[in-house]
């Protein structure tokens, strides 16, 4: 199958010329993904029997990217290790692996993690990047855990990783900017992807509990004055905002939303972040795993 690039030049697709695999959970994330492509590939005429994925083919710089996301309504490892062999049964020359979507934070007095902030899997205290752990009740108050370590992600990828933190140190990353490019590129996305005002980012304190049955708002029902809010500075103007934090990323089938275990897990493992699918990949599609803030894995969801 051909396909049609940039100022009209066509070539023919193949699989094989495809290195970089991407991997979302839902299509918000996939619709994002897609959004940064430099260029945008056709599709493949036939995929390996048996593959059940949905796929993206496009450019970003110099490197060929495919992207999958997971089926409608389907989440967590074991749905995420069943994408990433069906990709990687089509796409056998893919050496650079990303999960990429949203994620829980958990902020900490060492850490300063805010909602929209990014969170980028790297080894730490001899862990991988990624902690497996397993849930019993998830009510606040009434959990117990346990943890398991898998693979790292290959050298490359982490010396790749440290050299943009190094660059983004001096110069910082303009990950604002890049945004706004695609806004400006692509209006229509901008009401539903648009960063919202910094006055929605609560975060509440640790013993302030939202009950799954309230139809009340945080505001209404867990208050908005010091004594439930954790009180934070704004960002100066020499400080990233959107930060980039690097660290362990906890990942198993439940969403967390216990913050006491939340802040249990950060004090003793050092976990910046909590999400459901990264443990299925990173002994089978040793990956990168980068996660946008979009609550602080507590009882208080924001839909914003």
């Amino acid at each position: 199958m051909q396909t049609t690039l940039g100022r009209g030049v066509e070539r023919e697709l193949n699989a094989a010329d495809y290195t970089v695999g991407w991997i979302c959970a839902v299509t918000t994330e996939y619709v994002a993904a897609q959004a940064f492509l430099d260029e945008k590939h056709g599709r493949l005429e036939f995929t390996s029997c048996n593959d059940n994925n949905d796929y993206t083919l496009g450019k970003v710089g110099n490197h060929n990217v495919v992207i999958a996301v997971l089926p409608q309504g389907e989440y967590g490892i074991s749905s995420a290790t069943s994408v990433a062999k069906d990709m990687l049964h089509s796409f056998t020359n893919v050496r650079i692996g990303l999960m990429v979507g949203i994620g829980g934070g958990a902020p900490s007095q060492k850490q300063d993690i805010r909602l929209g902030d990014v969170v980028v899997s790297t080894p730490s205290d001899g862990n991988g990047g990624v902690l497996q752990y397993d849930f019993g009740e998830t009510t606040q108050g009434q959990s117990s855990h346990t943890t398991s370590h898998l693979d790292q992600p290959p050298a490359f990828l982490r010396t790749a990783v440290n050299g943009l933190r190094s660059d983004y140190e001096v110069d910082g990353h303009q990950l604002e900017q890049a945004i706004n490019t695609v806004f400006d590129e692509k209006p229509r996305l901008r009401k539903k992807y648009k960063r919202p005002d910094a006055s929605t980012d609560k975060l509440y304190r640790t013993g302030v509990a939202h009950t799954a049955n309230s139809e009340e708002s945080c505001d209404e029902y867990c208050g908005r004055d010091d004594s439930s809010l954790v009180p934070r500075l704004e960002r100066d103007d020499y400080e990233d905002n959107p930060a980039i934090h690097y660290g362990l990323i906890a990942s198993a089938n439940s969403l967390m939303k216990d913050a006491l275990i939340r802040d249990k897990l950060s004090a003793e493992k050092g976990i910046l972040c909590f999400e459901m699918e990264a443990a299925g990949l990173m002994n089978n599609f040793p990956c990168l795993v980068i996660r946008g803030i979009c609550d602080y894995s507590d009882s208080h969801q924001n839909k914003v």
